[in-house]
């Protein structure tokens, strides 16, 4: 199976992560999907979980959040173990969740609305954050009245709303159409780069991960720990437009093909 071994410059340390997830594993009757599974997720940069089918990336994401308890291991945020669901994360989930009776700025308002914050205030919070994925103007719309693009750019903003350091994202983009993804992966690298915060972010598709990421860390089978971590570099800086044109994209992208290749049935 051909190696793509991460670059020793951009390695990182625990002391620079937001996430820290040490020696998990997690165990579902007789099925073992995470063992001893290790990984730092760098502050402020987007980290993708790339792998097979099956292989843990759903699970991990969710004992991040809390939602799922790890069978052992820890998981740490800025140093402090979770032990459940907290305001310094927050979830995009893949099939939206969104209210479908409420408005699109009660929908991003709405963890805003759980906190206790004064209606004025989360909604000009909400208004900036529908703003910055694109909807401007559809603040009073209904879900039923937008396009599964739409409804996840709602659920992205509700994410960004409560200001969490961490955003978990679980495919967020593989329900809407080629076009559409391919401008969320554009937007999504925009939002990095202004938001500062930490992103993980699940996908099954190699392309996309080399494209958005400033880390991808590969998961292998079941039970699952980390094969490799790539850092993806040079050709960020060449603007969204020249990104899938470049060497080392190509490059990074059929190495990864080959890492995987094996593991699809």
């Amino acid at each position: 199976m051909s190696q793509i071994k991460p670059d020793a410059r951009h390695v990182t340390s625990a002391t620079d992560s937001a996430v820290s997830v040490r020696n998990v594993s997690k165990v579902y009757g007789d099925v073992q999907a995470l063992k001893d599974l290790t990984l730092d997720f760098p502050r402020g940069e987007l980290t993708s979980l790339l792998g097979p089918s099956g292989c843990g990336k759903t699970t991990l994401l969710k004992i991040i959040a809390g939602l799922l308890p790890a069978t052992s291991g820890e998981v740490l945020i800025n140093g402090k173990a979770v032990s459940g669901p907290g305001p310094d994360r927050s979830f995009v989930f893949q099939d939206f969740a969104l209210m479908p009776w409420a408005s699109v700025i009660r929908n991003v308002a709405f963890g805003l609305e759980l906190r206790g914050v004064a209606k004025s205030e989360r909604e000009a919070v909400a208004e900036k954050y529908i703003a910055a994925v694109g909807l401007a103007g559809f603040e009073q719309k209904f879900p039923h009245q937008l396009s599964g693009g739409m409804r996840q750019r709602v659920g992205l903003a509700r994410a960004l709303s409560v200001n969490a350091e961490v955003l978990l994202l679980d495919e967020p983009f593989s329900a809407v159409d080629e076009q559409t993804r391919r401008k969320f992966q554009e937007d999504m690298l925009e939002l990095v780069q202004k938001e500062k915060k930490t992103f993980i972010f699940v996908t099954h598709s190699i392309e996309e991960a080399v494209y958005v990421s400033d880390q991808i860390a590969i998961l292998l089978p079941r039970p699952s720990r980390v094969s490799e971590i790539i850092r993806p570099s040079s050709f960020r800086d060449k603007g969204v437009d020249n990104i899938r044109r470049d060497p080392e994209y190509l490059d990074i992208v059929d190495g990864i093909w080959a890492s995987l290749r094996s593991y699809v049935e």
